[in-house]
């Protein structure tokens, strides 16, 4: 049915061009506000008949009959109808729709992709200090980002996965010196516990382990505890490299890899920052007042300028963000998106108007931000705020374990990132429709199920005779398949994978009413491989989805 979409969308642009020249060149189908009316909409004739200076009715008369005169539209069909002041509803023949499942077979896995567009994208994500357990919120993060990386990847992008993270100043200080302290015997509640220490069990763990002379190795780093309590800064190491292997701990449980870990204090070390702020300098967008050196910010649409420099010397916390964002445009990413809370919202304009500053030739609006709010936890109808093993808040494979890796996923997507989320875990662990991912999954593996009970080879399901597929439950089935690739393609527009998760509970709804109106396998061979083929590229479909999203699509359940 891609193939008849394009077919015809091209024999529409040419009628346009007839009747105006340059029209053909905005020649769009819309999906009519009523399904009964027709599968495609064209206003066209309405938006055209102004400039004409022709009644726009009169206009889409003529449209239709040109467009009944090309063999597309012969072909694929069965009834053009004009409606209101010049809607014209197009319904297509059961024979076009047909065509979807051959579609969905010769794509199989790679069906809605589209083709490599030889280009380069960064995402960064998580970025979460190595202070502690990952949070729900860090799940949020983790599950939007890993999800909008698979979704620009169906749309050709080359995908880099990006985790950078702080590994200094105020809070790894607190981390080491949170960590002496439980090495000297003292905990939280104690006289001598500072209020801003961290309280967790896991500082005590680390303790133990560093005191025991033990090596902790995280995917970019390895160090051994010397055991001396005095020895601050190996403390300060040793803790570091202990959460980075918790946090990878914590990634590989949810399924999530990066392809690099950036570390905030590279950009010190290599000069990239110091090379940043000399950019600004050169480029006359700096000044000094009052022992400080200021960015113009202004001149770039912030609300006041912002202090880049302080008087003691060190850098406020928005200049090693520009810094690190001239090296991701340096990288060759032309497209970088950052996931982050809504509370970097501030941060936005004063990021980019430093990289619009320094003159390296990086667009305006370089980067994209998608921001997410914080995540509620509910568990038998009460919040849940604390966890023992972070001592404030509750873990991200706290939520795992209580629920499930692919409930955990699908909840934290099936919402826009922006609103405020409720996760009831209750609700994750249980069997039933009102789970929307027990829903999909269920619909998935009961597709499965009645391949298995057929026995044949899925395969040659490819090359079967679809012309049974007539009944309207059938009909709307193989239209909904359709819009898959479209609705990939919005969703990654729109950094907007709760779009995927819709679309998904949408089709597991029409497979589930398909189902139930006719029965599979039936003693008519003919009329039965139509169905089953018709079933198996639904299956393949929801197979597509999940992956986007990083959940399964288990085949028993």
């Amino acid at each position: 049915m891609l193939t008849v979409k394009s077919e015809l969308l091209a024999a529409l642009g040419q009628a346009l061009e007839t009747l105006s020249p340059g029209a053909g060149a905005k020649a769009a189908f819309e999906s009519p506000k009523v399904a009964a009316h027709g599968d495609f909409a064209v206003t066209a004739a309405m938006q055209l008949a102004k400039p004409l200076k022709l009644n726009p009715r009169a206009l889409g008369e003529q449209l239709r009959d040109a467009l009944l005169q090309s063999p597309a539209y012969q072909q694929w069909v069965e009834a053009i109808d004009i409606a209101g002041p010049g809607f014209i509803n197009i319904k297509l023949k059961a024979a076009a729709k047909q065509e979807i499942v051959r579609e969905v077979f010769g794509r199989g896995a790679r069906f809605g992709y589209q083709p490599d567009n030889g280009k380069r994208m960064l995402v960064e994500f998580v970025s979460a200090n190595p202070t502690g357990p990952l949070h729900v919120g860090h799940g949020r993060q983790a599950a939007l980002g890993d999800a909008i990386c698979s979704l620009f990847e169906t749309q050709g992008w080359n995908v880099y996965r990006e985790f950078y993270y702080n590994d200094a100043g105020v809070q790894i200080n607190t981390l080491a010196n949170s960590t002496q302290l439980r090495a000297k015997g003292f905990k939280p509640g104690d006289a001598e516990w500072p209020e801003a220490a961290y309280n967790g069990d896991y500082i005590a763990d680390i303790a133990a382990d560093f005191l025991a002379k033990k090596t902790v190795k995280a995917d970019d780093r390895e160090f051994t505890g010397s055991g001396d309590i005095n020895d601050l800064d190996g403390m300060r190491q040793f803790a570091v490299a202990y959460l980075r292997h918790e946090q990878d701990l914590d990634l590989q449980a949810f399924a999530v890899k990066f392809d690099n870990y950036y570390l905030e204090s590279s950009l010190y070390t290599s000069g990239k920052v110091d090379d940043a702020v000399a950019r600004l300098q050169a480029a006359g967008k700096t000044y000094e007042q009052d022992g400080a050196l200021w960015l113009k910010s202004t001149d770039y649409g912030d609300d006041k300028d912002r202090v880049m420099r302080k008087g003691d010397g060190s850098y406020t916390y928005f200049v090693p963000d520009v810094a690190y964002h001239i090296t991701k445009w340096e990288r060759g990413f032309e497209k970088v998106i950052n996931i982050q809370g809504t509370d970097h919202h501030g941060t936005i304009a004063r990021v980019r108007a430093g990289l619009q500053a320094a003159n390296v030739g990086i667009p305006q609006g370089y980067p994209d931000y998608v921001l997410h709010t914080m995540v509620r936890v509910v568990r038998g109808g009460e919040e849940v705020k604390i966890s023992k093993r972070a001592g404030s808040y509750v873990t991200l494979r706290d939520l795992i374990e209580w629920t499930s890796k692919d409930a955990v996923r699908f909840f934290l997507l099936s919402r826009k990132p922006d609103t405020e989320y409720t996760f009831d875990v209750d609700l994750a662990i249980q069997k039933n429709n009102d789970n929307p991912v027990y829903y999909v999954q269920y619909a998935h593996a009961r597709i499965c199920s009645v391949l298995a009970s057929w026995g044949g080879d899925v395969a040659s399901l490819a090359k079967v005779d679809l012309s049974a597929l007539e009944s309207p439950q059938a009909l709307s089935l193989m239209l909904l398949l359709a819009k898959y690739p479209d609705m990939l393609s919005a969703a990654a527009a729109g950094f907007a994978p709760h779009d995927v998760t819709f679309y998904l509970r949408e089709l597991a709804a029409c497979y589930h009413s398909y189902y139930d109106a006719e029965r599979i396998l039936v003693d008519d061979e003919a009329v039965k491989l139509a169905r089953l083929a018709l079933v198996a590229a639904t299956a393949q479909v929801l197979h597509n989805g999940l992956a986007v999203l990083g959940v399964s699509a288990p085949t028993k359940m």
